[in-house]
Parts: structure tokens; C-alpha cells; sequence
């Protein structure tokens, strides 16, 4: 802040209009003195306005915490329900997938029928087809856990198997995924609200809703 020097000069001007004549001379320094003094005691003023201004209050900060919290409080459940939904069409994707994947398995050995485990669809890189290793899935998914769930399919009854069930559940219920799926031969993924327990017969899983439905 600078003081403007035509208001400096008024103010001497005022002062000095008030004095005698004889006496101007001997008090023009007076003046001039009182003038330079109100100007420093301004320029005092406004460092020290500008020092307490520097910096936040303990109030200030503790508002912009509570702001902060009450933004955490609304957001992370929305994050979390969207991860959930995420990870839940994931699953149902990867059981689609799955399913498919058993009916070409079947087409391609017929002497085995379905493929006994999840892990005969797919097959280390550089994968070979065999009953063991199918290559039809990759082998992330033939490892039966993708996007928060765990992936199981089972071949039904003997060699050749002639039907089997897939199941997706949770790895963490509630917090990777709430509902559970599963398919058979039909080709139709269903699910249950809240997931269960992996489902052992294709009339079991049947008996679920198919989803869209």
C-alpha cells in the first residue's frame, strides 16, 4: 500500500493554511514531519492487516476437514456400488462365456462329453487342444477368479459327461459382489440375491431366474 502524494500535500497545504504567516517557515518542518508520520503509521497498518491475513484459522481448517468428510461420506458408498455392479456383469459375461465355451468342448470330444473342471476349457500359452487343455478360454479365466469372483464349472455324472453347472460367487460377499450366478446346458445365466452357495445340480440352478427376465 502507497499513500497517494496528492492527499499528503492537502493535508500539509490545510495545516499550514491555519498558521500565522510569520510563523509558516519555522513550522514547515513540523508539518512536513506529522505528514511523513501519518504516511508510516498507514503503511504500518496495512503490513500488519496483511500479516494477520497470511494463513488459515483453526476454525477455517477444522470446516474445510469437515467438507472433506462429509464429500468421503457420500462418495466412497457410490464408489462401492458401482465396483459391485462392475464386477457383477463381469461375472455373468464370464459365465456366458463359460457356458459357451462347454458346449464346444463337448462338440469337440464327444467320448468325454463336458469338460470336467473349468480348468480343461483353457490351457497354459503356448496352449495345445486335448481332453486336459481345451484352449477355448484364456487362462485367466480357467484359473476360476476374475473381477472380484470365484469361477467354477463341473462336468455331471460319468465320462462322457452329459450335462454340467457353472457357478460365479463372491469372493468377498457384499464388498466384490451381492449376487451369485450360474449356468447349465440350457445356455442361460441365472442368478440369486444374495449370492449362496455354488450350486452341484443343473436343476438346482434351473430353478433361479434367468437374468433379464
Amino acid at each position: 500500500m502507497t499513500v497517494n502524494p496528492d492527499v499528503a500535500h492537502v493535508c500539509f497545504i490545510s495545516k499550514i493554511s491555519q498558521i500565522p504567516l510569520g510563523l509558516e517557515d519555522s513550522l514547515i518542518g513540523l508539518q512536513l514531519a506529522k505528514v511523513k508520520c501519518r504516511r508510516s503509521k498507514l503503511l504500518l497498518g496495512h503490513d500488519y492487516k496483511m500479516r494477520k491475513q497470511k494463513g488459515f484459522s483453526l476454525i477455517e481448517l477444522l470446516i474445510v476437514v469437515a467438507i472433506i468428510l462429509i464429500i468421503a461420506a457420500i462418495a466412497i458408498p457410490n464408489l462401492l456400488r458401482a465396483r459391485i455392479a462392475a464386477n457383477e456383469s463381469s461375472a455373468a459375461a464370464s459365465l456366458r462365456t463359460v457356458d459357451t465355451a462347454e458346449i464346444s468342448y463337448q462338440t469337440a470330444y464327444p467320448t468325454q462329453g463336458y469338460a470336467t473342471a473349468l480348468a480343461n476349457l483353457g490351457g497354459a500359452s503356448p496352449c495345445t487342444p486335448a481332453i486336459a487343455t481345451g484352449c477355448i478360454i484364456d487362462q485367466t479365466l480357467a484359473a476360476g477368479t476374475k473381477s472380484g469372483y470365484t469361477i467354477t464349472a463341473v462336468g455331471l455324472g460319468v465320462v462322457p459327461h452329459t450335462d454340467f453347472v457353472t457357478n460365479a460367487i463372491p469372493v468377498t460377499a457384499g464388498t466384490t459382489g451381492v449376487k451369485g450366478f450360474c449356468g447349465t446346458s440350457d445356455n442361460v445365466v441365472r442368478f440369486v440375491t444374495p449370492a449362496a452357495a455354488a450350486y452341484a445340480t443343473a436343476l438346482a440352478c434351473q430353478a433361479l431366474t434367468p437374468i433379464g427376465q
